[in-house]
């Protein structure tokens, strides 16, 4: 009773007489300002301010009553954050526990800041029991604290040495974990770079991981190890290992799967999206297929995390010939109800396999029926060849991709003339803005183009080819995810393929 003496006392002091929140019940409001906000920005109506001003009120951003609204909309919207429904099916137990033992964290810091020692002491210990069977180090180290100031407060000794052996205990697993992080983090800003600008990164990394395999050993964290595994899995990938690379993501799935209760759904997906991108790097059909059939089965259909595996499900059908899976792949992802709500950037990488798709269809359907029957009424050829083709800067590799799709489809028609005219925007674009250490690749094989037209389209003729075509070899394709490395078809392939409907 104490203890709810204590929270009355606070709240009948400080209570604000409306909590405001988006929940259920103030979203059926539908003439409310704040609900045709929230909706809009749901929609993706808005990319900036001067979008949504005009929207509310049509009026400039810096508008004192649109400046109000956004004000008092981001405080709603944060309150809310305090009321996430945490209890969904798609949250594992580990992060559900996590949110909730921060969230009381929050209110033992506002029982302490309001003079409630006893009702702020017995909630920690509430939470050291849930942190202690899940090991988070750094809320274990929070209420230890807390608690051995309480019982010193109260002349507790027992609990006193209890608490200050888990703040020690558990603070040298937290400095683990914070040096297993930073290594990790390390890598990762380096991983992210351009493939020639982290080779430099190669004579750090072995160190990197010798490191985290030392903290494993000594500290029984589970962020030790999921760090641990990732940098050995980044390494591996660096050095286009892909079988040592597949071997560590299978030991960190064997850990995840024995040690149910560290569970968390993007850890999973991280390592079991590595395997994909090694098989679709090692062009292994059979074992990717059967991965990938594995892995869509642990996300929900429709989710982020299953539009990421079906992308690299889809390239590696691609990469390894199997045209007519990578259309049933292709048709199952955009059939999807949640399709639509997928962002403008992969959103815009499908419709670009799609030209790719229907290429394949076209050249491929003479000798094969089955191909010729998935073409789709949707795609207008004619439409397509006429697209001015307007992609943003950071989107610039869409435009290659698409202006080398409207040149297969026009060497298909023999229109020669339009064919040369979009190999000359290549090689402009590739002087002018395709970095050649970004975007070296796809400089090699927009070179192999130039030759075309000086061979007149005659493949007997080509001349200096070899140099360009053996630089696709010696600098292989490497996939991160990143869109400035994307590769439909292979180039080296896609020459071939090229000069054979020649």
């Amino acid at each position: 009773m104490k203890n709810l003496i204590e929270i009355s006392k606070i709240v009948t002091k400080k209570k604000v007489k409306k909590i405001e929140i988006f929940d259920d019940h103030s979203l059926k409001h539908k003439g409310s300002k704040f609900n045709e906000f929230y909706e809009a920005l749901m929609l993706g109506k808005f990319k900036n301010d001067r979008d949504a001003a005009t929207y509310l009120y049509s009026c400039s951003p810096t508008d004192d009553k649109y400046r109000q609204l956004k004000s008092r909309f981001r405080k709603r919207l944060l309150n809310t954050l305090f009321f996430l429904d945490v209890n969904l099916p798609s949250s594992s137990g580990y992060d559900r526990a996590y949110f909730s033992c921060n969230k009381d964290w929050t209110l033992v810091k506002i029982l302490l800041s309001n003079n409630a020692p006893h009702t702020a002491a017995a909630l920690a210990r509430q939470i050291l029991t849930i942190a202690l069977k899940f090991k988070f180090a750094d809320v274990i180290v929070n209420c230890a604290r807390i608690l051995r100031k309480y019982a010193a407060d109260t002349d507790n000794i027992k609990n006193y040495e209890i608490y200050d052996q888990h703040s020690k205990q558990f603070q040298n697993v937290l400095d683990a974990e914070i040096r297993s992080e930073e290594l990790y983090q390390r890598v990762y800003m380096n991983y992210h770079r351009p493939h020639a600008k982290t080779e430099e990164l190669k004579e750090r990394i072995d160190t990197y991981c010798e490191a985290l395999v030392g903290l494993s050993e000594i500290y029984d964290s589970p962020i030790v190890l999921y760090n641990m595994y990732l940098v050995w899995a980044y390494r591996y990938e660096m050095l286009h290992d892909y079988q040592n690379m597949l071997e560590v993501c299978t030991k960190a799935e064997k850990y995840i799967e024995d040690n149910p209760r560290f569970y968390q759904n993007e850890k999973l997906a991280t390592f079991q999206l590595k395997k994909m991108s090694a098989y679709l790097h090692l062009r292994d059909w059979k074992n990717g297929k059967i991965n990938a059939e594995k892995c869509l089965g642990s996300f929900p259909v429709g989710s982020d995390t299953w539009f990421d595996f079906m992308e690299y499900y889809l390239l590696l059908a691609l990469h390894t010939d199997n045209f007519l899976n990578a259309i049933a792949i292709y048709n199952d992802a955009t059939g999807n109800n949640q399709f639509k709500k997928l962002g403008q950037l992969p959103r815009e990488k499908w419709k670009i396999y799609n030209y790719y798709l229907n290429y394949l269809i076209d050249s491929m359907g003479e000798q094969n029926p089955i191909m010729l029957a998935q073409r789709t009424k949707a795609f207008r050829l004619q439409r397509f060849l006429s697209d001015p083709i307007l992609y943003s800067k950071d989107q610039r590799i869409f435009t290659v991709l698409v202006i080398m799709a409207q040149i297969l489809f026009l060497l298909e028609k023999k229109s020669y003339n339009a064919v040369s005219e979009r190999i000359d925007r290549l090689k402009s674009y590739a002087n002018r803005q395709l970095k050649k250490d970004e975007y070296y690749r796809v400089n090699q094989f927009i070179r192999l183009l130039q030759q075309l037209p000086k061979a007149d389209y005659n493949p007997a003729h080509l001349t200096n080819t070899e140099k360009y075509y053996d630089r696709l070899i010696e600098m292989p394709f490497r996939y991160r995810g990143f869109i400035l490395e994307l590769e439909i078809i292979p180039y080296e392939k896609l020459w071939n393929m090229l000069l054979a409907r020649l």
